[in-house]
């Protein structure tokens, strides 16, 4: 299989040095990547993270929601899974100023606009592609990641809060459609991503059957 897997935190610039972000690491990204090679499987590794890449991946790094877009865009359409672990930026400045904002004792209003909505992206242009994605969750944890399967028409979704960031363990819930929860143990990443691949692998399995039948 192909897996084509994002990771990290966007940097969404405000002007040449400063920009908006968040706490992800990568980490869990960067370990599905690991996971997916160990198993045999092709990786394209899409990254807004400075880690170093695992060997045997094809990197690709990038830098704002916009430049992961555009990647995923890219190669999609060759992947079988698509994992959007990467924790995209939800706004975006309006104006980016080609040169730094001079410091002031006035205040500064910055006007933000939304990224595009990558994952929904991919939920409604698939064909034969298994799409992943995560639900980081402070409240209704459960509850909001079955309506983001739902409505970003996701084959699986992976729900934590926000207490795994930047954490070497972390703990998850899986849903599938028309199946129960699956919560798996408390674990390192390595782990938690072994067994997140291999049931990529199951669906993946079950999708190529089907294309194979369809081209009979």
């Amino acid at each position: 299989m192909h897996f084509l897997i994002t990771a990290g935190g966007t940097r969404e610039y405000i002007d040449s040095v400063r920009f908006i972000s968040n706490a992800s690491s990568g980490r869990m990204g960067y370990a599905l990547a690991l996971a997916a090679i160990k198993a045999g499987h092709k990786v394209t590794l899409v990254s807004a993270s400075g880690l170093q890449p695992p060997i045997g991946v094809d990197f690709v790094g990038v830098d704002s929601a916009a430049e992961m877009f555009a990647a995923v865009k890219k190669f999609f359409a060759k992947c079988d899974c698509l994992i959007m672990a990467a924790a995209v930026a939800d706004y975006t400045p309006i104006k980016k100023p080609k040169t730094k904002i001079k410091s002031s004792k006035k205040s500064l209003v910055i006007k933000l606009k939304p990224t595009v909505d990558i994952i929904k992206w991919a939920g409604k242009h698939k064909k034969n592609q298994i799409v992943v994605g995560f639900a980081l969750e402070e409240k209704d944890l459960r509850k909001s990641a079955e309506r983001k399967l739902r409505e970003k028409k996701l084959d699986m979704i992976i729900a934590n809060t926000p207490a795994v960031i930047n954490s070497e363990e972390t703990f998850v819930q899986i849903k599938m459609p028309n199946q129960k929860w699956l919560k798996l143990p408390q674990a390192n990443k390595n782990t938690i991503a072994k067994k997140i691949i291999a049931l990529g692998e199951k669906l993946g399995k079950k999708t190529i059957s089907k294309r194979a039948n369809n081209k009979q």
